[in-house]
């Protein structure tokens, strides 16, 4: 995809000497804070600040003392994994005073603070500005009572203050995912997958509580399980719900509504309350991810800042890191919150944001990716709800010849969102050499329309199919495809299911590799991710498990790139460093493999410390899909189903179809777009099967920066500061029936 044409501001150009920095958490902790906080620490040193940790969150920060300590790099090592806040967390009702925040604003001042990157909820954040608009007048209080000099009014005459937002709950207006939101759902996903198995085998009904209000926990969780009923505030149920929902066998109920209800189900019922240990355990992949991002983003926002910049919170909007006005979001947030509480729900949603019959053919195209089989079910338990009949067709296009296409039904895609690999089967076969027989199977079963779920193959089929349409006009139909690979190649979109979960298997995998080393000599391991010629898997593995380095196809490398990596390595050995973790694409280089590699690193470090290698191969590929690529699975097969209705009636009122008709729907920056295929080729390399321009390589820079390299980083593409109400993409995301 073709970058904006914004003149480059490179990294070296933004300074941050002479600048002091302060983080802290407050409030309720969330997985992936550590990850925040490491963030802004290593980004912070990397421009020259000096910054400091605040223990203990706003009470810290009024106690003063050891409770703010300067943080060096090494300090934030081996935190990337674990949960919780390791500089604490706690509520603190002295900060509410004035007084309180007079003296807070004293200690701040003796160490020449600031900056302050504050992770915390909408009451952290809300504080945070309401201190930083009394900072004028705080400081003249000081220098009335002789506790700081006169010039320091001029010297500190403005505090800058960027959040981000950590809360399991997802209930913070502005962004599309809060730190800590993935991370429980993890833990939710992995308690009900645990409940399922005995609940089959006991044959009793299950009923969830999950803590969380507002209910986003409880609604996606329930997406990504397969959950037959969902009761939360927001969409109270009808009258008569009771008997509906006692055929149901898995129920999942939000905290307002956390009783075991009276109900004569009829079987055996089990109540399970999840409690804080949705808030425990080791963050994910993708909050170890975004809370990274948002750290050197937080960092970049301040260097930026003057004094007239209002405070602003990072958010995430799509894929990209945006700047909001932080009472802007604060106010919304609060605005939801009242709604609640006064059982305004539809108001609550609204401040958050029938066809004809028609035959609509589903299918798997290419290798297997977890969030297949969830992709699969939302499509055709949304197409029946608007009045399709849905088919499957097995071994993809393989089996779309040979005639094997059966209709499915709304049951028989129950408990498919938490199985890996791809039900249907799926295969590699194009479609070129069989367009007449398979045109012939589309005739036989009447096919109106074709959702394809998989990855660069899919993509290669879209273009055959399209082709074809000047000969066979059963395939003027309206065609989507929905990507899903694990090796996120391909062109069109930014994330493909399935790469969530192959992301938090090299994590997890790195993870146990690196504690293994655990009290041993310095050691370094050397990766093997999967990806093809695509080296997303190795980069963002690399960046989510804090890797030395990760050599891939795309950035080319040679014997001097590998020779200074070591050198860099030894150099973090004879400090305190203790493990080194280097990752490598498969078809980064044909010459230097993984082998090589291997026998490089050892002989080099020979005395400083040793080696081992591991090859991860197909354990990317399989496992229960992630709670993320279930529920984008979920979303985005919804977005398509809807798509495809639309298109049907388009086509069947004015003929045949145009070219818009067959397109990708790909996840672009901030919003699902759908986009013709022939418009894509030109963004793809056919022949090592990847986009010509890939957004992640952005995040290389970062990666090196965190393992303590001077590198440039690139910002053009940096958050700015926007308003609140105008970040929503235009297309909102497709409500799910479940």
């Amino acid at each position: 995809m073709a970058q904006p044409d914004t003149k480059k501001i490179f990294f070296e150009n933004l300074s941050g000497a002479g600048k002091a920095i302060a983080v802290l958490t407050s409030g309720g902790d969330a997985q992936g804070m550590n990850a925040a906080v490491r963030a802004v620490v290593r980004m912070g040193l990397y421009v020259g600040a000096k910054v400091y940790f605040i223990h203990e969150g706003y009470q810290g920060m009024v106690d003063g003392g050891d409770n703010i300590r300067e943080a060096t790099w090494e300090t934030v090592s081996s935190m990337l994994q674990v949960g919780g806040t390791v500089i604490g967390s706690a509520r603190c009702k002295e900060f509410r005073s004035h007084e309180g925040r007079l003296k807070a604003a004293h200690n701040l001042l003796q160490r020449g603070i600031t900056n302050l990157c504050v992770i915390g909820g909408d009451g952290s954040l809300t504080g945070a500005n309401l201190f930083r608009e009394e900072w004028s007048g705080l400081l003249t209080e000081l220098v009335e009572q002789g506790l700081i000099e006169a010039d320091s009014v001029q010297k500190y005459s403005a505090l800058h203050i960027v959040g981000m937002v950590g809360s399991i709950d997802n209930d913070f207006c502005g962004t599309d995912m809060t730190i800590g939101t993935d991370s429980a759902l993890h833990r939710i996903i992995e308690v009900v997958d645990a409940i399922m198995t005995t609940a089959q085998s006991g044959q009793t009904g299950t009923i969830i509580s999950a803590v969380c209000y507002p209910s986003y926990l409880a609604l996606v969780s329930a997406l990504a399980c397969g959950a037959d009923w969902v009761l939360i505030p927001e969409m109270p149920p009808e009258d008569g719900w009771e008997d509906k929902m006692c055929g149901k066998l898995l129920i999942f109920l939000s905290c307002c509504l956390s009783n075991s209800p009276s109900l004569n189900l009829g079987f055996d019922t089990r109540v399970t309350i999840l409690g804080h240990v949705q808030r425990g355990g080791t963050p994910s992949g993708f909050d170890r991810i975004l809370a990274s991002r948002m750290g050197v983003e937080a960092v970049l926002a301040l260097l930026e800042t003057t004094a007239n910049t209002p405070a602003c919170v990072v958010s995430l909007c799509g894929n990209q890191s945006v700047r909001l006005p932080l009472m802007e979001c604060v106010q919304m947030t609060q605005e939801v919150q009242k709604a609640m509480d006064n059982k305004r729900f539809e108001d609550a949603v609204k401040l958050r944001g029938r066809y004809d019959n028609f035959n609509v053919a589903v299918l798997n195209v290419g290798a297997p990716a977890a969030g297949m089989n969830a992709a699969v079910r939302s499509a055709v338990r949304v197409g029946i709800s608007e009045g399709h009949k849905m088919f499957a067709v097995n071994d993809g296009f393989e089996g779309f010849y040979k005639g094997q296409i059966k209709e499915i039904k709304w049951a028989d895609v129950g408990g498919w969102t938490g199985q890996g690999g791809s039900l249907l089967g799926t295969k590699r076969t194009l479609p070129a050499k069989h367009v007449e027989k398979i045109a012939e199977q589309m005739r036989k079963h009447n096919i109106n329309a074709l959702l394809i779920v998989g990855g660069f193959e899919a993509f290669l089929s879209l273009l055959e199919l399209f082709t074809a349409r000047g000969k066979h006009d059963e395939f003027c139909v309206p065609m989507v495809m929905v990507p899903a690979t694990v090796s996120n190649n391909v062109p069109g979109s930014d994330l493909s299911v399935g790469a969530d979960t192959a992301l938090n298997a090299i994590t997890t995998t790195c993870d146990r590799i690196k504690q293994s080393a655990s009290g041993t000599k310095r050691r370094v391991f050397i990766i093997e991710t999967m990806g093809g010629y695509c080296g997303y898997l190795a980069t963002v593995g690399g960046l989510a498990s804090g890797a030395d380095a990760a050599y891939i196809y795309e950035e080319p490398f040679d014997i001097r790139d590998l020779q200074a990596n070591v050198e860099h390595l030894t150099e973090k050995m004879k400090t305190s460093i203790q493990r080194g973790l280097v990752l490598r694409n498969e078809n980064s280089n044909e010459n230097y493999t993984t082998d090589f590699i291997y026998q490089l690193y050892s002989e080099e470090g020979r005395g400083v410390f040793d080696c081992r290698k591991n090859v991860l191969g197909h354990m990317q590929q399989g496992g229960a899909p992630s709670p993320f690529d279930r529920n984008f699975g979920t979303k985005i097969s919804a977005k398509a189903m809807q798509w495809v209705t639309k298109k049907l009636v388009e086509t069947f009122r004015h003929g045949k179809p145009r070219v818009d008709s067959c397109c990708l729907l790909g996840m672009r920056r901030r919003a699902l777009i759908f986009q013709p295929v022939v418009q894509l080729k030109d963004e793809t390399d056919f022949i090592h099967r990847i986009p010509k321009e890939q957004w992640w390589l952005k995040l290389r820079p970062l990666m090196k920066i965190l393992a303590k390299y001077k590198t440039s980083y690139d910002v053009s593409d940096s958050g700015q500061l926007e308003h609140v109400v105008h970040n929503q993409p235009k297309e909102s995301d497709a409500s799910v029936a479940m």
